[in-house]
């Protein structure tokens, strides 16, 4: 189950959302995991009981920079996320274990 959630999404915006909308959290995800299979490794994870799972397919998008030798360009990495909402009562605490 570990190696379906990648890393938990720590960033502003889901900082934001946490507070507001209350108990949300995000997670990068393997592209193939299912939303079942995503609630169940949260559960076993955390000790939390999810509630809802959301999904989101983010496309890998085109950049170019300029260096000293002309310029290049790349491609950022492709990834799927996921909003888990959990039961009113219960937390999830990133660092606790740091």
């Amino acid at each position: 189950m570990k190696d379906i959630i990648l890393k938990p999404l720590i960033t502003e915006k889901m900082t934001t959302v946490t507070e507001k909308m209350g108990n949300r959290y995000g997670f990068v995800v393997v592209k193939k995991a299912t939303k079942e299979e995503i609630k169940s490794a949260v559960e076993e994870l955390y000790d939390v009981e999810v509630v809802s799972v959301n999904t989101m397919v983010y496309a890998g998008k085109n950049r170019t920079r300029g260096t000293r030798k002309g310029f290049v360009t790349g491609k950022t990495t492709a990834f799927k996320k996921a909003i888990v909402t959990l039961k009113s009562d219960q937390i999830i605490d990133f660092y606790s274990n740091v």
